[in-house]
């Protein structure tokens, strides 16, 4: 069995400075970074966002009877 390869592409963080909030994105093939201020409200709405985005991406499987 040959073991996946994972390739990085993008790398993100939240960041928190004097109670001001900013989203960092490098983009790590191009070797670039991109900041913008995120709002307070977006982020305590994010990990609704977060849990949203997966519902989206993974539904939930049919359950197969045994």
């Amino acid at each position: 069995m040959e073991a996946a390869t994972q390739t990085l592409l993008f790398a993100a963080e939240l960041v928190e400075e004097n109670g001001t909030y900013a989203l960092v994105v490098q983009d790590v093939r191009r070797g670039t970074v991109q900041t913008t201020p995120v709002p307070r409200a977006m982020v305590d709405k994010l990990p609704t966002f977060l849990s949203a985005l997966t519902t989206k991406l993974n539904p939930v499987s049919q359950r197969r009877r045994w």
